[in-house]
């Protein structure tokens, strides 16, 4: 029986058990398991790691582990330049796409809200999220561990708050996105980007507060749904703000 010595950071401790989180553990292992096999059957998914030093050095998934290794495992970084070191998967994205599983409607509406491409369906089971993703090079957003940890996930995130606004404040903070909101440029129903319109082209459709009191429209061109810069409006630019997003 061979050991290797395991240390994860930040918040891949989100999957640890209490007593291996932010400290050193042994990892027991027969043969010559690649380390990629030996993180996930620790229990992170391999889509939520970017980088992995060895005795120091870095490597990528296929290195196999050896008796009395030292392993340490970083989570993605967006924001800080890697380059020099191995990465793990073949390409960042950096057109980034979303595609979120089920439990995260409300969630994709606020994307949608910020301009972010964001596909969302309640008939999509997981295997339909995955083909997609892989497919059309999209990130996995989802509440469902078990779904990035399909081995065929490049790109995902497994969304740690229940609560869509703190979801919203963790997609943005960990794509590092801020620079790159565009709010209200989504249809927030239908994803479709939206087009800029005339009051009068609209008139017969607006109530009469908001006939009265708003001269700016946009339309989605797929369901035909109007917006205007709301209550809504102001309540998602407050609360962009509070994360010193620049839009």
């Amino acid at each position: 029986m061979n050991l290797a010595y395991f240390r994860f950071y930040e918040e891949l401790n989100d999957f640890l058990p209490p007593e291996k989180r932010k400290t050193t553990f042994t990892y027991s292992f027969n043969g010559s398991p690649s380390v990629k096999d030996a993180i996930e059957a620790i229990g992170i998914p391999h889509v939520e790691v970017d980088l992995i030093l060895v005795n120091s050095q870095s490597v990528d998934f296929s290195y196999n582990l050896k008796n009395e290794d030292r392993v340490s495992v970083y989570p993605v970084y967006e924001s800080i330049d890697i380059r020099s070191v191995a990465h793990l998967r073949e390409k960042p994205l950096r057109n980034l796409r979303f595609l979120n599983d089920v439990h995260l409607g409300k969630l994709s509406r606020y994307m949608r809200l910020c301009g972010f491409d964001t596909v969302y369906n309640t008939d999509f089971n997981d295997q339909d999220i995955i083909n997609l993703a892989v497919t059309e090079n999209m990130v996995i957003l989802t509440r469902d561990k078990g779904l990035i940890r399909n081995k065929k996930v490049t790109h995902g995130y497994w969304i740690r708050s229940q609560h869509p606004d703190e979801q919203l404040k963790e997609v943005i903070l960990r794509f590092d996105l801020k620079n790159r909101i565009s709010p209200f440029t989504r249809c927030m129903i239908c994803n479709e980007l939206l087009i800029e319109t005339t009051k009068q082209e609209i008139l017969s459709r607006l109530q009469p507060l908001t006939h009265r009191y708003y001269r700016k429209f946009k339309l989605c061109p797929s369901c035909n749904r109007i917006y205007w810069n709301g209550s809504h409006y102001y309540k998602m630019r407050s609360f962009l703000k509070l994360l010193n997003c620049k839009f």
